[in-house]
């Protein structure tokens, strides 16, 4: 069995408890936690899990990483803390851990990543003998992996399109939702999520990624971006009102130009009703889906709907996002230690977890 540490329980790390249980070649050997009231409670209860599993909570990182734990799932938020994940992270690699995270969005494509994100990380590799392995929780695989796997079955590919298609009325994370992504706010606010350039920072290395999978040059990156208001209040069980006339949904695109022409796009169309933009594509469900689009003879389309705790989409599509990366673990384990990334990792069937549960 193969100890491995949960560190964070927001919407991604209590997935991660539950994933990390079910898998027979992992063992939670531990749980991080930073708010106080979380510390001693029992990891079962923070994951979701209906059960106690018997291991406690703690925020002793140091006790935590000095016992050597062969693998670390890093859940906790790199979005307005970058340089706070990457020192956690950093920490943990030259503890000797394998790490999995969904944290730092440049290292979708680890070749490409900045320097003063890679060098650090590769000085932790050389000093620990860690590794570390990034994808993305929105969900990675469904701008890597599915969309090369799907483009292989064509006789001629025009582009690839990757869709989110989101209602996030359901979704735990209020200041995600209202502040990064702007939903609820006037509709001359600026989100950070939304300012030029970001989508770019967060996507980009997916783009770079399958293009270098694909075996094409990138012209360029763009964006594009669009914004409706709602028109009318509506109210939303997890995180209250939403004004009419404050912003109701967003679409926006990276688009990876190839020959001056957008091949490759990741495309998020998210909503916080589903009255606003009734003219954007929805779900099949009204609720969430991940769908793969290629353009070509013939034109491919795959949708992925996914649930998790009851029949939140959200909530699903994070479950699958921390499945590709625990499923990773063991892999990772027997490679050589480094950094990879999605096109390194191959996607495994589920073996021994089939018609089993966490016990």
């Amino acid at each position: 069995m193969i100890p491995t540490v949960v560190w964070g329980t927001g919407n991604v790390g209590r997935a991660a408890i539950r994933a990390v249980e079910a898998h027979p070649a992992l063992e939670l050997a531990a749980v991080l936690v930073h708010d106080p009231a979380k510390v001693g409670r029992d990891a079962g209860e923070l994951g979701g899990a209906g059960r106690t599993i018997g291991v406690a909570a703690t925020d002793d990182i140091a006790a935590v990483l000095a016992a050597r734990p062969r693998a670390v799932f890093y859940a906790a938020s790199g979005d307005i803390r970058p340089d706070g994940a990457l020192a956690d992270i950093g920490r943990a690699i030259r503890a000797g851990a394998v790490v999995v995270t969904p944290s730092l969005y440049p290292l979708y494509d680890q070749r490409n990543a900045p320097p003063e994100l890679r060098d650090p990380l590769l000085a932790a590799v050389a000093e620990g003998g860690g590794s570390l392995f990034v994808s993305g929780v929105d969900p990675g695989w469904g701008n890597d992996v599915l969309p090369l796997l799907v483009s292989g079955l064509g006789t001629e590919v025009e582009a690839v399109r990757c869709q989110e298609i989101f209602d996030y009325s359901t979704y735990e994370q209020e200041d995600s939702v209202r502040h990064l992504i702007g939903m609820g706010h006037p509709m001359d606010y600026q989100p950070l999520m939304l300012a030029e350039g970001v989508p770019t920072m967060v996507w980009g290395g997916q783009i770079r990624l399958m293009a270098r999978a694909l075996g094409v040059e990138l012209d360029d990156i763009r964006e594009t971006l669009e914004r409706r208001a709602l028109e009318e209040e509506v109210r939303t069980r997890t995180m209250g009102a939403f004004a009419a006339g404050t912003q109701g949904a967003v679409r926006f695109e990276v688009q990876g130009v190839v020959g001056g022409e957008p091949r490759i796009v990741i495309e998020h169309i998210t909503r916080i009703h589903a009255s606003c933009a009734p003219d954007w594509p929805s779900p099949p469900d009204g609720v969430g889906a991940h769908r793969v689009v290629i353009e070509g003879r013939p034109r491919i389309e795959v949708t992925v709907e996914a649930s998790d705790e009851g029949e939140n989409r959200s909530a699903g599509g994070n479950a699958t996002a921390v499945g590709r990366l625990v499923s990773a673990i063991d892999w990772l384990v027997e490679a050589e230690p480094g950094l990879y990334d999605a096109l390194d990792v191959p996607l495994r069937p589920a073996v021994g977890r089939l018609g089993r549960r966490a016990t």
